[in-house]
Order: structure tokens, then sequence, then C-alpha cells
């Protein structure tokens, strides 16, 4: 908002003060066809508080349009502001319902979208401030490299969700980089949903419910706030992202340091790092600093609500999709 305050010092510069009126007449005389008028001890009361009075009640105008036309302006964009947000969210909600209903369709993909989310990102390199998620994972000479074997299926999913949301945005197609990212929050996210419900019989109502009184509903909100990416134009360089299923969990924990993460977040990924994660979680649990928090989520995934669990996927998705803003 713009403050009339701020209007204040460039309306009072105009009015020149008395000093300075009456050095510029004593140094310049008054030429045929000017007006001059005498402003300084010379002038009595009652023409000094009569031109007081002229000078508020101009200022009092001047001011009545100002704060007019601001507050014109202010409805103006405040109702462009709630267009492009309403339109927004609508895009948003669109992306959601059709991952929604794709995964659906395909749960045994799960594992696919998030691995494909895992490695889109992690080829992130800060010393040269390359790679990282971007979506290049989409072309042919990268997702054919051995590391991301077995993807192809979840980014034919990804590209037939793409034509749908395409299909009704008034703002453009979503990019790759924001889709493989929505995607993997939105798997993570239903494997929980499903949880829930699984735990209430297979009630979907009563485990929605469930869902949304102990889990981490609220904290998924926030992922939204990033959103607008633009897509790589060509593959990111190669050796970047080591073969999960073949990897030691040294070259794991090597590769997690490299973009500011550690064993806690290791463990969390577990899911990410391969087709099986009991085989992975199997093989970092036999890493002294990783194994407490293999444990810490195994007990959170006893629980009703998984809370921790979930909280920790949660943040860790946000902080992979935005590792260009976070390094620069």
């Amino acid at each position: 908002m713009v403050s009339f305050a701020s209007t204040l010092p460039s309306l009072v510069s105009l009015i020149p003060s008395p000093s300075s009126i009456s050095n510029a007449s004593r140094h310049h005389p008054p030429q045929p066809g000017m007006i001059c008028c005498k402003i300084g001890s010379e002038l009595n009361i009652e023409d000094r508080f009569h031109r007081r009075d002229i000078l508020q009640s101009v200022g009092a105008a001047v001011g009545m349009d100002l704060i007019a036309r601001s507050s014109a302006f202010i409805e103006v964009a405040n109702a462009a502001d709630l267009i492009q947000r309403r339109q927004r969210s609508d895009f948003q909600s669109k992306i959601k319902l059709t991952l929604y209903d794709a995964i659906k369709a395909n749960p045994d993909i799960i594992p696919s979208l998030l691995t494909l989310a895992l490695n889109d990102a992690i080829t992130y390199d800060k010393a040269t401030k390359t790679g990282g998620p971007n979506g290049s994972i989409r072309f042919s000479s990268e997702i054919s490299r051995p590391e991301n074997k077995g993807l192809d299926a979840a980014l034919n999913l990804l590209e037939e969700s793409k034509k749908v949301i395409d299909s009704d945005s008034k703002g453009g197609p979503i990019s790759y980089a924001d889709l493989i990212q929505f995607a993997a929050q939105s798997a993570v996210k239903s494997t929980f949903i499903a949880s829930a419900i699984s735990k209430c019989g297979g009630n979907v109502e009563k485990g929605t419910l469930l869902y949304s009184a102990y889990g981490s509903n609220g904290q998924w909100g926030q992922f939204d706030r990033i959103f607008g990416r633009s897509d790589a134009q060509e593959p990111d360089p190669e050796g970047r992202v080591p073969q999960w299923d073949k990897a030691s969990v040294q070259e794991m924990k090597d590769k997690f340091k490299a973009v500011g993460l550690g064993p806690r977040q290791l463990a969390v990924m577990s899911a990410f790092l391969g087709p099986d994660q009991a085989a992975t979680e199997t093989l970092l649990a036999s890493d002294p600093e990783v194994l407490p928090w293999i444990q810490k989520y195994q007990r959170s995934r006893e629980t009703v609500s998984r809370t921790d669990y979930e909280a920790s996927i949660c943040s860790l998705l946000k902080f992979i999709k935005d590792l260009h803003n976070i390094y620069g």
C-alpha cells in the first residue's frame, strides 16, 4: 500500500521558505509584469493567518486527491491479485486432482515416482550451480541412464497427466520441474492417507478424518509456495546420481552430504532409494550413523498418525525441490 505520508516531502518542497523568497527578492529585483508578494516580519498577523489557511486548504485538497487516487489504485491492484491467486489455486487443485487419480489407478508406480523426483533433483552441483530439480530427467538420454532404469513408466504417467493438466490451464503449461516434484508429494501423501484408511478397517471417510486430525496436512500447504520453475533445455551431466540399489551406504552418505543432507535425511528417504524399501533400510541399518534414524522412523510408522515420519519426508521434499533457491 502506498502511504500518503510518503508524499509529504515532495509536496512541502514545492512551497518556498520565507527566507528563500526574501533573499531572492533582494538579489533579483522584480521584473516588469511580475507579481510580488512580501513574506516576512512586515506582514501583519491577519495576513499570515490568511495565507496559512490558504496553504492548508490547498494541501488538504491535494492530499484528498492523492488519497482518492491511491485508494482506487489499491482496489484495482487487490482485485488483480485476488484473481491471480484464484487462478493459481484452481491450477494447483487441477494438478493435485489429476495426479491423485493417476496414482490411485497405478499404486504400484509410487516407488518409481519417488525415485524419479529424487534423481531429477540430486544432480545439483553446488560448485557449478548446475543440475537440480529442473525436469531434465525427461530427456531420453538422461532417463535411459543406468541410475534411472525402470523409471520410464513413471515418466510416461506424468506425461499423460501433463496433457490433462495443460488442456485446462489458463496460465500456460506446467513445467516438468514442477510436475515431477508435485507427483512425489502426491505419491507420498497418498500413502499416508491409504495407511490411515487401512487402520480404520478400510473406511474411507473415517480414514480421511483420521489423517486430517493427526497427519501433517498443514505442512503440505507450504509445498505449494514454491511453484513456477522453468525446465532445463538439456540433460544434466552424467555421473552425478548413484545407482541406489547398487551403491554402498558410504556412497549414499557422500552424495547426500554433497547437497547438504545427512544421515537423518538418508534414513527418511529410504523409500526413494530403489524399488525395495525394506532391502534399502536393512542396508542403511548397518551404518551406526544412520541406524538410530532408521529405528526412529520405523517406530513412527507403527503409530496411528506416523507424524514424525511424514513431517520429515514433507520437509525433505520441500528441500530437494528448492535446491536452486537454497544454494543459488
